[in-house]
């Protein structure tokens, strides 16, 4: 297994003003409930702060005046301010799951949205891991942010402000010597910051990592255990991945636990202080003996926020964190884009030209394609062939408009696929692949993917046009069976007929086979070259193959090598020229 990457998981900055932008941003819409949690925070603040108050006038205005109706009353107004915050917390902390689920359901839903629309050079420099890092892990700690600690913070500086404006009411020198360990901690704060920021920036890296790991193996459990793999792929992960996953986060949480040991015993040592200090001078009768008790129950409430707000650093650092891979995932661009101008392709033909096309990818200035010239007429069939990485595949890809010419022009029916809707293009496009996807649902489902609107009839007459309607009828619940994710339910021969059911229903002008045959045995194959026939008719077809039947009766063969068209003409023609592909048919195009 591989070492984690140095990606952007470690580029990373404290507090970010860009990512409390964007936060804010997406809770705009619930303003009106975050201004009335704001209240009800107020409320509660005020109520905390009340409190020991009345214990005060208790023991001063009541027990030394012998008043047991001051005492009472104290009493009862000491429970209504119980009462008040209780009431307002819980109606807070409703209010704010809500707004905090909504708005973390508006993230999630953004994301989905930008993921679909990335083009697919994004997922080929990311792995699935990372992608899932961001929309769950990352999101699940903004929401604990946005949920618990945004108005948290605001209510622990309110409760603290008024705390001190209430101690240096009632004693000025008593509320110095509480207020003599506030350098202390903001040395601590500054300590701990310095260290805490590295450590979440290497928490969130190895979490993403064993995300990356866990994805990679269990995508490819078949190669693990063909290869007899398990133990040393069980090994390397728990050695390597976990451990370090353990052990970073054990390393955090140390210095976590550090900064509220230190508000401990700061807060310790100032109640040490007062009642040494203060009970003296009750003694010599400077201040009141309510005055010393509300002094000690203030001094806890005084440090009880400032813990909870170290609590809230932690929660804060992650935030900063996995805000900025959550906004930086939104933020990235999509390579292939409609135009402003774009219309709307008609119903096409399936003329297809080349005119001078290059390619090479945004970060890679290597040529993958280089002078493509090819005019292909309405109806026919191209059969691409050449050896691996010639550029066959992303010739037709190209055509599908997932990536751009990066010069030349892509030409259906005299439209320059750049001033034309992607969605437009692609409804008119069918795409069978050498693994064909299934997503989890049913067989009808996956058939009925690419035209919703169609009839359970129309769909099993697709089934049976390319041969699939025969193992169907024999599964378990026939066209309601369960295929499971990515089809793994179906044999690779079955779920490949069922994707060319797919691209049939979808009565595409213009498809493409990408080495469609390559992995179904010899009488699946036999199936699929009778379903050709039905599936090609009328249609303009681009067909990547390796086998020597896929491409015999296509009505052009094109040769490409090195990212060119060397030889193209029909399969007799070629042969007869003795050239590349006289070469692949030569070794059975075993390349």
């Amino acid at each position: 297994m591989p070492t984690p990457p140095p990606s952007d998981d470690t580029l990373m900055k404290g507090y970010d003003p860009n990512v409390t932008r964007r936060l804010i941003g997406f809770a705009k819409p619930y303003r009106w409930q975050l201004f009335f949690c704001l209240l009800l925070m107020l409320v509660s603040s005020a109520m905390s702060v009340a409190g020991p108050y009345f214990v005060k006038i208790a023991i001063d205005s009541g027990l030394r005046a012998g008043s047991l109706e001051v005492v009472r009353t104290a009493a009862l107004l000491y429970l209504l301010v119980i009462a008040l915050q209780w009431v307002s917390i819980y109606s807070r902390v409703n209010i704010m799951s809500r707004v905090g689920q909504s708005i973390i359901f508006d993230l999630r839903t953004a994301l989905f949205g930008h993921l679909q629309q990335l083009s697919l050079s994004f997922y080929s420099r990311y792995s699935v891991g990372r992608v899932i890092t961001r929309v769950i892990n990352d999101v699940g700690v903004l929401r604990e942010f946005i949920t618990w600690a945004v108005l948290a913070i605001a209510r622990d500086l309110f409760t603290l402000i008024g705390i001190i404006i209430v101690m240096v009411g009632m004693n000025v020198r008593l509320s110095l010597i509480t207020f003599v360990t506030i350098p202390l901690m903001v040395a601590a704060t500054i300590w701990f910051k310095r260290f805490a920021l590295e450590n979440y920036r290497k928490v969130r890296a190895a979490i993403s990592w064993v995300n990356s790991v866990l994805a990679e193996n269990i995508n490819g459990v078949r190669v693990v255990q063909a290869f007899s793999r398990e133990d040393i792929n069980y090994a390397r992960f728990r050695d390597d991945v976990n451990r370090n996953n353990r052990d970073t986060n054990l390393r955090a949480a140390r210095i976590a636990a550090a900064y509220p040991s230190v508000i401990d015993l700061l807060g310790t040592t100032a109640t040490a202080l007062i009642v040494w200090l203060g009970g003296t001078a009750v003694l010599g009768e400077s201040i009141t003996p309510g005055v010393l008790v509300a002094f000690v129950l203030y001094i806890d409430r005084f440090f009880e926020p400032i813990r909870d707000l170290s609590q809230r650093y932690d929660t804060f650092q992650s935030t900063m964190a996995g805000g900025e891979r959550i906004f930086g995932l939104l933020d990235t661009p999509v390579e292939v884009q409609d135009s402003p101008a774009a219309q709307e392709l008609p119903t096409i033909r399936g003329e297809v030209i080349f005119d001078g096309v290059d390619f090479h990818y945004s970060d890679d200035p290597a040529p993958v394609l280089s002078g493509i010239n090819l005019h292909v007429q309405p109806g026919e069939t191209v059969a691409l062939v050449g050896e691996t990485g010639a550029g066959k595949s992303t010739l037709v890809k190209l055509i599908a408009r997932f990536h751009d010419s990066t010069a030349g022009r892509v030409i259906i029916d005299g439209h320059d696929l750049r001033e034309v809707t992607q969605q437009s293009l692609r409804r008119q496009m069918g795409i069978v692949l050498q693994d064909p996807f299934l997503f989890n649902g049913t067989v009808r489902e996956n058939i009925r993917f690419g035209r919703l609107e169609a009839t359970d009839a129309e769909i099993e007459a697709a089934a049976l046009a390319v041969g699939a309607h025969e193992f169907i009828s024999n599964l378990r619940d026939g066209y309601a069976t369960q295929v499971e994710e990515g089809g793994l339910a179906l044999s690779v021969g079955q779920r490949q007929l069922i994707s060319f059911a797919r691209a049939l229903l979808a009565d595409p002008r213009i498809l493409i086979l990408d080495e469609a045959t390559s992995s179904v045995d010899t009488q699946t194959e036999r199936i699929i070259q009778a379903a050709l026939a039905r599936l090609l008719k009328g249609r303009t077809a681009f067909v990547i193959a390796h086998r020597l039947s896929t491409v015999i009766n296509a009505s052009r063969i094109v040769v490409i090598q090195d990212g060119r068209i060397t030889e193209q003409g029909t399969h007799a023609e070629l042969l007869a020229q003795q050239g590349a592909y006289w070469a692949l048919y030569s070794m059975g195009f075993e390349d």
